[in-house]
Order: C-alpha cells, then structure tokens, then sequence
C-alpha cells in the first residue's frame, strides 16, 4: 500500500473528527471511518481512512474513487483511489501505471480491507467552505463526466479552526566554567632510519609531518584569547622486532620530537611531556578489523588471545600464519601506521562577558563556552534565526556534551524537526527536561496516550512543571476529541 505520512507541528489544525459516511453505489460503497483536514501555512492536508470491506470488483475490472473539493464554481479534483480486480491489478502493475495522482490497491472481495488515503496541496480561499464530495467511476468514464453525480461527505468549514497544538519545551542552563581548559589533538608519521632516534627534517616525508605539527601548534600560540600551558607528546612503535628494542624507540622517538618542538619557540611555563607506547597492537587490532584481509579472523584471534602474554611469542604466531604470508602483509601495510607520534597541545580561553560574547558569537564561536553561547541566546528573540542557530553552533562545537544535544533537541522541536530533535536526545542524559522533550516529540507524533502518561509523572518536577502542566492539558484535549469522535463512530 503506497501511503503519504504528514505531521502536524507548527501548523494551525483545522479539523479532527471521525465521523462515518456512506457512498452508496450498491455492492461498490465504502464507509469513510476517519477524516482529518489541517491547514497548515499556505498548503492544505486531509486525510481519510475509508473501508472498503462490503466493495466487490470483479478480477479483470477496475473501480475508481475521485475525491473532490466544491462549492459553487469552484472545484479541485485530489489524486483518485484506484481499486482493481486481481487480473487488472496485475496488468496495472506489469504497466507501471503508479504516479503520484493517483493510489492503487487490490481488492480481495470478501476480505476486510480499509484504505489510508493523505494528501497535501496549495490552499485557496474559496476552499473555506468548499464542501468534500467523491465521484465514483465504475464505467471508466473519467470523473470529469461524472462530477454531476458527485455524492457529498463533509463540509470542510475552515473558517472555525480548533486551537492550534503549541506544545512547551525548557531549555537547560550549561554551567560555568571558571576556567576554559582546551586541547588540539594531532597524530605525526615521522620517518626514521632503521633503528634510528634521530630526526632527520628531510627526510622523505618528514617536511610535510613537521610542518603540520608546526602549524597546530601556531594556530593555538597565535590565537588572542588562548594561552598554551602544555605539550604532551607519546610515541608508539609496531610490533616488529624484540619488545624492549620497540620500547627504546618508541620512548627516545618520541623524546627527539619534543626535542625537536621545544626549539621552535622559546616555551615559557609550559609543561612538556614525553610519554611512549612500545608497541601498538591496540592500532593493530583496530587496523586489521577495518581491512579486507581473507584471514582477518585468524588474525585477530592470534592478536587478542589471552596468551601468550609475551608479546614477542604472539608475534612470532603471527609470523607462522599461513607460511607467513598474512605477516608479511601486515609488514608492509599495516605496521607502517603503528609507528606513530600523537600529539596534545594543552591550552586555556579567556573568560568573555556576554556584551564581548555577542560579538563572537557569530564570528568567531570556537572560543565561546556553552554557557557563554547560552547567555547569549537569551539576548535574541526566542525561535529567531539567530536563536536557532545559535544552538545549532553550541552541538556542532560541543558535539558529546549532553546539554548542548538536549538543548538542540529542544530547539529542533520547537522548529519541529522531529527525526533531528530524535537523534540528538539520544545523546542527552536523563533529566526532567529530557523527558519533557520526549513527550513533546511524542505529542507531535500524535502518540497521545504516551505523553500523558510521562507528563502526568512530570508535574510535580520543579523545573518543568509548568511546562507539563500545559502539555497535558492540550493532550487531554486531543485525546478528548479522539474519544469524542470514536464514540461517533460507533
């Protein structure tokens, strides 16, 4: 069954009710269950669930039901509901009839069957009090002979809209921080002579690797508002060779390039670091689990047994591998990455007032705190651009912090951006505003009987109390004229 799905958020609701009507054509009338009509900015939606269960077609015969809107000389054919006999639908779909005026089903006559039918298109105003009609064209005629014999179902009355759904969301303050500590994190492939400790700037890549580092390092040192107050260096080695060898050169290694970057500048009250990781088979395993080596498995069994614990004994059993040809493979290809040298520049950001915050918010936002880039969101219009944006910027800067991703939610929401806002309180910690916000994303979703349940346990939640209290009555007043309706329809 082909079906078009549209949520109402921020749009006015012009009508909900499930009142039952009848197109009485004989053995070929159906019993429109459900409607629903919303108006929604410049477009119109409806949406309709008709049953078709006492409609019988014959196998190589089709029936076709065209809704359309009128009053007086005014009219708008919707996209027609097609139901065909099992012979017809079968040469319908061979033909690739399908396009987007039209839904096509096969009816099984004798079966219960009902027809979910949503449609969207532009508003006019003549549509106000157009009335909703349904021609029935069992001859193949076409609707436009036989719009005379339109049968009415309901009048649309878009004039008396019903309050429109504004559910209410809380925004979480991030904290303070006193001081604005930061790091620049980066990872040099130096070349080395065979078991050499030297650096050799020269030396085949070895320019482009020391000008990166360099680089890093300048684009903190030169920033205005920061101030360097650390330089950790850790230098790994592969598995090649005797351990305790790997271990001399992954330390003294790493040692010549904090060496090396000590010179660049003459360092005043900075903590320089060395530190070293003999051999990296935690690399290893990481790299042989993203190839498409034929014997990863047998590899990684050999990489991550329990024993031997001696390292050296592990790698001769991978050098005893298939005749050692997968070591060889990884000599090559992969050890090459293992020898590495990370990198962290430890660094402070001055504090800035909200006034000095305002001008770099929109400029230069990387030095801002979340809380800073908080405070000024309150200085802008609520679900301005500008507001919105703001919290756009705080998750892509912050993007593990879960106030930053539960204040995104909160802002997508209230955009009604339901499959973001759903991403991003999936990495928000469990708070009352967190569950606020999924009852709001569930109230947007029309899952009514799940938001009152979480918002009648949020009531007496200092925090969002206020906020629950209105979700739920507007949630109540859905599910009233739910109940309403279905009591109608009986």
């Amino acid at each position: 069954m082909r079906m078009r799905y549209f949520i109402a958020v921020l749009g006015i609701c012009i009508g909900l009710e499930i009142v039952p009507a009848t197109a009485q054509h004989g053995d070929i009338s159906f019993v429109l269950t459900e409607r629903h009509v919303e108006r929604r900015a410049d477009s119109l939606f409806i949406h309709l669930v008709l049953d078709v269960s006492q409609v019988t077609i014959q196998s190589d015969h089709t029936l076709i039901y065209t809704p359309i809107l009128s009053v007086q000389n005014n009219s708008r054919p919707l996209p027609s509901i097609i139901l065909n006999g099992k012979r017809r639908h079968i040469l319908y779909q061979r033909l690739k009839r399908f396009d987007i005026n039209e839904f096509a089903f096969r009816r099984k006559n004798g079966m219960a069957q009902k027809i979910d039918y949503q449609v969207g298109f532009p508003y006019e105003s003549w549509m106000d009090e157009a009335e909703v009609g349904i021609v029935t064209d069992d001859c193949g005629c076409g609707w436009a002979s036989l719009q005379n014999s339109s049968e009415p179902l309901f009048p649309l009355h878009l004039k008396h809209p019903v309050e429109p759904l504004s559910p209410q969301l809380v925004y979480v303050t991030p904290e303070a921080e006193v001081v604005k500590n930061r790091s620049l994190e980066g990872r040099a492939y130096l070349d080395f002579p065979l078991d050499q400790i030297l650096i050799y700037p020269q030396f085949r890549n070895n320019p482009v690797e020391l000008a990166n580092i360099y680089e890093s390092i300048e684009s903190v040192r030169t920033d205005p508002f920061a101030t360097i107050h650390s330089i950790r260096i850790k230098g790994y080695a592969s598995p090649d060779g005797p351990y305790p060898h790997n271990a001399y050169l992954a330390e003294h290694r790493a040692q010549a390039l904090l060496d090396y970057v000590s010179r660049l500048h003459a360092f005043e009250d900075i903590l320089l670091q060395v530190d070293s990781e003999p051999e990296d088979w935690e690399g290893l395993t990481r790299l042989v689990q993203e190839s498409q080596l034929p014997d990863k498995q047998e590899l990684l069994e050999i990489i991550q047994a329990p024993l031997p614990k001696d390292w050296d004994q592990r790698e001769q059993r991978l050098k005893r591998l298939n005749g050692g040809r997968s070591y060889q493979i990884l000599l090559n290809e992969i050890y090459p990455a293992l020898r590495h040298s990370d990198y962290v520049i430890g660094y402070t950001i001055c504090n800035f007032t909200v006034e000095e915050a305002c001008e770099l918010a929109f400029t230069n936002p990387k030095v801002l705190s979340l809380n800073e880039l908080f405070l000024v969101a309150q200085t802008l219009e609520v679900g301005s651009a500008r507001f919105n944006e703001l919290f756009e910027t705080a998750v892509r800067l912050y993007p593990n912090d879960p106030v930053s991703n539960l204040n995104a939610a909160v802002t997508a929401l209230r955009m009604g951006l339901v499959d973001k806002a759903e991403g991003y309180l999936a990495n928000a910690a469990y708070c009352a505003e967190k569950q606020l916000a999924e009852a709001v994303l569930w109230m947007l979703q029309g899952r009514w009987k799940e938001a009152e349940r979480r918002l009648e346990t949020l009531l007496y939640e200092p925090s969002v109390s206020q906020a629950a209290q209105e979700n739920l009555r507007q949630t109540k007043m859905r599910l009233t004229e739910r109940n309403t309706s279905n009591i109608q329809n009986k």
